[in-house]
């Protein structure tokens, strides 16, 4: 057997790439999407259109691997843009919400929610004029917890003192 090793792209390649790379979220398929980002990054480490469309690429998969939420805050914090950064992070804080209710885990997918609308209120402050998506994150994430009857639940019931596993 040969052995085998990655090709390198060239720099008149990396917008092509990228745009693939936006293809293949939209298609849902994440993991095409995160392998062109790490084709693109081994180029270009700093490229933030990359770092963007591969932190929300691993938030996409969240619902099969909660841990992937460390890797995309990771992959986040690399973005230069003060407003970038803590925006996407409400984003991944907003699918780590949505992935523990959609595991029944109400009171994980509370506090989650809690710090997305922490991070989407910093967002706002920090947006440049025109850019209301911090605004629209928000929204959801209210009408979100006040449309879901576990989330619901959640907010009224005491928080138990005694440590446990899953919610």
């Amino acid at each position: 057997m040969h052995e085998l090793s990655l090709k390198s792209l060239v720099g008149h390649d990396l917008k092509a790439a990228l745009e693939k790379a936006a293809q293949y979220r939209a298609l849902n398929q994440p993991d095409e999407a995160e392998s062109i980002c790490e084709d693109v990054l081994a180029v270009e480490p700093n490229s933030q259109a990359a770092l963007r469309i591969l932190g929300l690429a691993i938030t996409d998969g969240l619902g099969q691997s909660v841990e992937a939420f460390d890797q995309a805050i990771k992959v986040f914090g690399k973005l230069t843009s003060d407003y970038e950064r803590v925006y996407h992070q409400g984003v991944a804080w907003e699918r780590l919400g949505k992935a523990h209710l959609a595991r029944s885990e109400a009171h994980g997918a509370l506090t989650a929610l809690e710090h997305a609308l922490e991070h989407f209120e910093r967002a706002s402050a920090l947006a440049p004029p025109g850019a209301a998506d911090a605004i629209l994150r928000w929204n959801r994430c209210v009408r979100l917890m006040q449309s879901d009857r576990a989330l619901q639940d959640a907010l009224d019931a005491p928080l138990s003192r005694q440590p446990g596993l899953g919610d």
